[in-house]
């Protein structure tokens, strides 16, 4: 059964079954990002974090756009005390990546700007075949400002974060997949489907597993790789004192579906 949360003036967030979407919802301005919409957001994922039905996120927006950049309106005006000042952007972006829990965005339409930058801080993404990902700040005389010239060129190299970001140009969903930025595309009408299909999965394992895998993944882009493997292994030496590990391993052994229980 699909529950409606609580009113918010540019998101909507629904919880059914395990699964939490939050959906932008900014149609007049292609979900634009601002400072009401990304606090929202931040308060969406603490709650969808500290709420122990929820097991796994997904961040959507609508057809037409995922979210097509951040709210320029706001900004225009900025100087550079301003901006820096009001460390603009930092404080929702460090509680957006502060949720343990999974994240899957599913983009569908214009992911630019903010936007792409947005979709790159969830946990993978599965696009629509529609979908358009861009880093067009260099247009309006600036750079990205989210991380859209570190993640992106952590995720698809130099040579094309380079091209994306000093010609503007659009990346579609193919080159997407091809290039390592999304995990997998859809057609559009099948985005939503396949995003809570891979939550639903996503939900049917153990909640202490998922967060330590979660750990380990991201951890692989802040050290090198004999600290990473060092990290990663005693992750997975300590899920040997999880209740988890022993019905995981007990219900390979007897063919049967495991029962995890978070402990």
């Amino acid at each position: 059964m699909m529950v409606h949360l609580m009113a918010y003036e540019t998101i909507i967030v629904d919880v059914e079954d395990h699964i939490c979407v939050v959906s932008l919802n900014r149609p007049d301005a292609l979900n634009a990002l601002n400072d009401t919409l990304l606090g929202e957001l931040a308060d969406a994922l603490e709650d969808a974090q500290k709420n122990e039905k929820v097991r796994c996120i997904i961040l959507t927006g609508s057809e037409k756009a995922f979210a097509a950049g951040a709210d320029i309106s706001v900004m225009a005006n900025k100087n550079f005390v301003e901006a820096f000042m009001g460390d603009m952007f930092t404080e929702a972006s460090n509680r957006i990546l502060a949720i343990r829990k999974p994240i899957i965005a599913a983009v569908s339409g214009y992911a630019l700007g903010g936007g792409c930058e947005l979709a790159m801080m969830c946990d993978f993404i599965i696009c629509s075949d529609t979908a358009k990902f861009g880093q067009p700040e260099i247009n309006l005389g600036v750079s990205a400002g989210l991380g859209g010239t570190q993640r992106l060129t952590r995720f698809i190299g130099k040579s094309k974060s380079m091209d994306m970001n000093l010609t503007g140009r659009f990346m579609e969903a193919d080159e997407a997949e091809r290039c390592g930025l999304v995990s997998r595309v859809v057609p559009a009408k099948k985005l939503r489907d396949e995003a809570i299909t891979a939550a639903t999965r996503v939900a049917e394992k153990s909640m202490v597993a998922v967060a330590m895998v979660k750990e380990m993944v991201n951890r692989s882009y802040e050290t090198s790789l004999d600290e990473g493997l060092l990290f990663e292994r005693r992750g997975f030496h300590s899920l040997f004192a999880t209740e988890d590990q022993k019905e995981g391993m007990a219900a390979f052994l007897e063919k049967r579906e495991a029962q995890f229980r978070d402990k």
